[in-house]
């Protein structure tokens, strides 16, 4: 990023400078894609959120398709969109689908990993039940992009603070500009607004250092500890719930204590947890994703959402899962 901002020139302007700044952002897009893996284009953007209303207003695509665990950016970008069901796991409900997908060239939105509990959906039966024609399928990849291989779909959002980037920086990846309606100045008249140079490098570079794995194995042993006196106490470790947990995002309902109480309990302890996703957490209302599973109204009011980050350490989780029991304990 400090080259960016020692390099910083509207990329868009034609003298000297701008045409530097240009090349630099050229070559940011390209490293991107590379650490993606993804050979069709990127619109730089300023995080998941704009990537997610750019789709959804701007698909060259009939009626929008959105299941009822996406993120709240993709709900309030398609408020009037036809809602897919989830079974009591997290998995899309496949039937549902089909029937719904028997419209004239629908756009299927679904998040990879959820935000909120972590369960990983099926991309490819999802792709191979809608079809591989006369469809588009968009996928939320803000929590699995630099963790796992994106998964083949026809658009994908991308968010760079999710794998260690700076905050304000994000893309919308698609196989082809012919399924999107240009919309704006920049970014080959697809997005409006002067592009983030300082923040597409930092992107770049933090793909390229993201390990495999994420995070390595030995660091998250402490929640397999946990997850045994969690169930011998009463409480639910959601992953046994789900048809596909991934190990990044947590979520696990407490005996006798509401979520509200644990994120204030664990924010005292110097712990950062939160309650359902992290933009809506200050709700403090009951996630719509556990309702949309049927989750045990009793169990959902006591959920909380735990995550790892790139430089979460053994020593973090094995505090944090000290509290936990300390708190879940009968006194």
């Amino acid at each position: 990023m400090e080259e960016g901002f020692a390099l910083w020139a509207n990329p868009s302007s034609p003298h000297a400078e701008g045409r530097k700044a240009r090349a630099a952002l050229e070559d940011a897009r390209e490293r991107i894609k590379a650490a993606l893996s993804w050979d069709g284009e990127l619109i730089f953007t300023s995080g998941a959120s704009e990537a997610a209303a750019l789709a959804l207003h701007n698909a060259e695509a009939g009626a929008r398709l959105v299941s009822t665990v996406e993120h709240d950016c993709v709900v309030q970008a398609a408020k009037d969109a036809e809602r897919l069901f989830v079974m009591a796991d997290g998995a899309l409900d496949m039937e549902n689908l089909v029937e719904a997908a028997a419209r004239e060239r629908p756009l299927v939105a679904v998040q990879y990993v959820n935000s909120e509990i972590g369960n990983r959906q099926d991309i490819e039966a999802i792709r191979d039940t809608v079809g591989a024609q006369n469809r588009i399928l968009l996928v939320d990849c803000a929590q699995s992009a630099g963790k796992w291989t994106l998964p083949d779909c026809d658009m994908a959002m991308i968010s760079a603070h999710k794998f260690g980037g700076p905050i304000g920086i994000g893309a919308l990846l698609v196989k082809d500009y012919a399924m999107l309606k240009p919309s704006g100045g920049q970014e080959r008249g697809y997005r409006r607004g002067t592009e983030n140079l300082p923040g597409a490098l930092g992107m770049a570079a933090a793909l390229e250092a993201c390990a495999d794995p994420y995070v390595a194995p030995e660091i998250l042993e402490p929640f397999d500890v946990l997850a045994q006196d969690c169930r011998q106490l009463g409480g639910t470790w959601l992953s046994d719930r789900l048809s596909d947990p991934t190990p990044y995002i947590r979520a696990i309902a407490m005996p006798n204590m509401s979520a509200t109480a644990q994120v204030m309990r664990f924010d005292m302890a110097g712990i950062a947890v939160s309650q359902g996703s992290a933009c809506s957490s200050g709700t403090m209302k009951t996630s719509r994703v556990l309702e949309a599973m049927q989750v045990e109204p009793e169990i959902a009011a006591n959920t909380i959402r735990v995550s790892v980050g790139w430089n979460t350490t053994r020593a973090e989780i094995e505090r944090f899962c000290e509290v936990w029991l300390d708190l879940a304990e009968p006194k």
